[in-house]
């Protein structure tokens, strides 16, 4: 694979390969910035990868009580799937059992689209009776009665059908201390950008996989190219040089989002430099056959 060097780091010369998915918004408000990052941490459990999770999710940003419906502290939150009815089935659910037990929490839709989402339209049921629509100008909400109070609820949210899956970065270096720090650094970057989510631990994936198995039934399994104990085995895509190796995952609301945010990744990387993070830049793709959506990382050098 041909290559180009930007301040001293090797960068592939390859691209990512990203697919469409459905995808949807919350704002998630409460009576502190803790008990509103507690209520979104909680829904966005187990939502890494729609393989095994049927949903991936993570928190967009933090919302100051201005930037909030009902002036409270706030968390965005974003929620992919690979179709509208699993995406409203894992928003239903989540909401549900996360949003809604968590004390002095309310919820609201967090993206305007055309089409949308029952949210409370589909939550409002709990109130065995007792909730109470609400409109407000053009917006309804749900007021369903809980034990410490209300639970405040838009009606519905939107729904894009607009959103990538798949974005990616690959790390690579020396030791498994400089990857991660090249790592971080990247995941530092893309966190101010908007309208993406990292859907891993700490937005890090060590386990990245390829598509099948030698097991039958495995739709997913251990990307062996890149697993710097099996470079002997004749398969590996990695210099003598390479001793460990992470990626990092992107949704986006846009293909524009996951592109700035993977430019925001490389550049970071980039300006650590060799000594203190990655040796190698690299991005997965399966030859153009997975997704319409390609990010040649030559097209997000400095």
């Amino acid at each position: 694979m041909s290559q180009l060097t930007v301040n001293g780091i090797r960068v592939d010369d390859t691209f990512a390969e990203a697919f469409g998915m459905r995808a949807t918004a919350l704002t998630i408000t409460a009576h502190s910035v803790a008990w509103a990052n507690q209520a979104a941490v909680t829904m966005t459990g187990f939502a890494t990868s729609v393989i095994g999770c049927g949903c991936e999710s993570g928190i967009d940003r933090s919302l100051n009580p201005d930037e909030t419906p009902d002036g409270r502290p706030g968390v965005r939150v974003l929620l992919f799937a690979v179709s509208t009815s699993e995406l409203q089935k894992q928003l239903q659910n989540r909401v549900g059992q996360c949003v809604l037990t968590s004390p002095g929490s309310a919820c609201y839709a967090g993206l305007e689209a055309d089409e949308e989402l029952k949210l409370g339209n589909a939550l409002r049921f709990f109130g065995d009776g007792w909730q109470v629509a609400k409109r407000l100008g053009d917006k309804r909400y749900w007021r369903i009665p809980v034990m410490d109070g209300e639970f405040i609820c838009s009606a519905t949210t939107g729904l894009s059908k607009t959103a990538v899956g798949g974005g990616n970065i690959i790390v690579m270096g020396a030791s498994a201390v400089t990857t991660l720090a090249a790592t971080e650094r990247a995941v530092e970057a893309i966190a101010a950008v908007p309208d993406v989510i990292l859907p891993f631990p700490g937005g890090i994936a060590r386990s990245g996989s390829k598509v099948g198995s030698k097991y039958k039934g495995v739709v997913a399994s251990t990307n062996d190219a890149y697993c710097p104990t099996l470079k002997g085995s004749g398969r590996s895509a990695l210099d003598s040089d390479i001793a460990s190796v992470l990626e990092i995952v992107i949704d986006g609301l846009s293909s524009t989002a996951v592109s700035e945010a993977m430019r925001a990744g490389v550049r970071a990387i980039l300006t650590l430099g060799p000594e203190r993070g990655a040796l190698r830049i690299g991005a997965g793709n399966y030859g153009g056959k997975l997704g319409p959506h390609h990010y040649h990382l030559k097209d997000l050098l400095p």
